[in-house]
C-alpha cells in the first residue's frame, strides 16, 4: 500500500524531476500521469485542477502521478516550450512502470499541461486522454484520439471556448462545456471530477 502522498525525485533527461504520487483507493489497477498548467505563469503540481484530476483518478484505482515541470520546485532545468517537458514525462512513465503500476494508462493535463499530454499521447498507448482547458492557440496542439475527454469552461477568457471548438470540430471530438466555469474552474471543480469518474475507469477483475 502506498503512502497517502509520496514525493520522489526521479531521473530526467536534464536532472531531477520532482513528482508527487497520490495512491489509489484500494488495489492499484492502473497508472495516471497528470500535468499542471504553464510553469511561467505560476503553474505547479499543486494546482487545484491538477489535484482534482489526480484525486479523482486515484479514487478510480489509478496510481496518480503529478510532476513539476522543468524549473519548478525541485525539478531541474528550464522551460522548453513543451518539447523537453514531454520527454520528461516519458522518463517518468518508464520509472513509474518499474516502481508501481502495470495495467491501463491515463494521460491527463490542464492548459499547457493538456498540450504536453497530447504530445505524450503520440508516443504512449493510453486507455484515455483527458484534456482540461487545452491551450489550443498558444501551442500547436496535435490531433488526438476520438475518445479523448475534452473539458472546457464556458466563460474561459484565457483560452476562449470558440478557439477550442475550432480545434475540436474538424476532428469530430466531443466537448464537455461547463456552464459558468472560468479557466481555473473556480467553484466548478466538481464537474471535472464528475466527468473523469464517468469516463475513466478500469473494468472489474473477475
Amino acid at each position: 500500500m502506498l503512502d497517502k502522498r509520496r514525493t520522489l525525485l526521479l531521473d530526467g533527461p536534464v536532472g531531477n524531476l520532482e513528482t508527487v504520487i497520490t495512491p489509489p483507493t484500494g488495489e492499484a489497477r492502473g497508472l495516471a500521469l497528470v500535468a499542471h498548467p504553464h510553469p511561467l505563469y505560476g503553474g505547479t503540481l499543486d494546482n487545484k485542477v491538477a489535484q482534482t484530476l489526480a484525486t479523482s483518478l486515484a479514487q478510480l484505482g489509478f496510481v496518480a502521478v503529478r510532476m513539476n515541470f522543468r524549473g519548478v520546485g525541485a525539478s531541474a532545468g528550464h522551460f522548453d516550450e513543451g518539447r523537453g517537458e514531454a520527454e520528461d514525462w516519458l522518463a517518468v512513465h518508464t520509472q513509474m512502470r518499474q516502481r508501481y503500476a502495470q495495467g491501463p494508462l491515463i494521460l491527463a493535463g490542464f492548459s499547457f499541461g493538456a498540450y504536453v499530454m497530447s504530445v505524450v499521447a503520440q508516443r504512449l498507448a493510453c486507455q484515455q486522454l483527458v484534456l482540461v482547458g487545452p491551450a489550443v492557440r498558444a501551442f500547436p496542439m496535435p490531433e488526438v484520439a476520438p475518445t479523448t475527454l475534452v473539458i472546457h469552461g464556458e466563460l474561459d477568457t484565457t483560452i476562449p471556448l470558440k478557439d477550442v471548438l475550432e480545434w475540436a470540430t474538424p476532428q469530430d471530438l466531443s466537448l464537455v462545456v461547463v456552464p459558468g466555469a472560468d479557466h481555473f474552474f473556480h467553484r466548478r471543480l466538481h464537474h471535472i471530477k464528475h466527468w473523469v469518474t464517468r469516463v475513466c475507469h478500469v473494468p472489474s477483475r473477475s
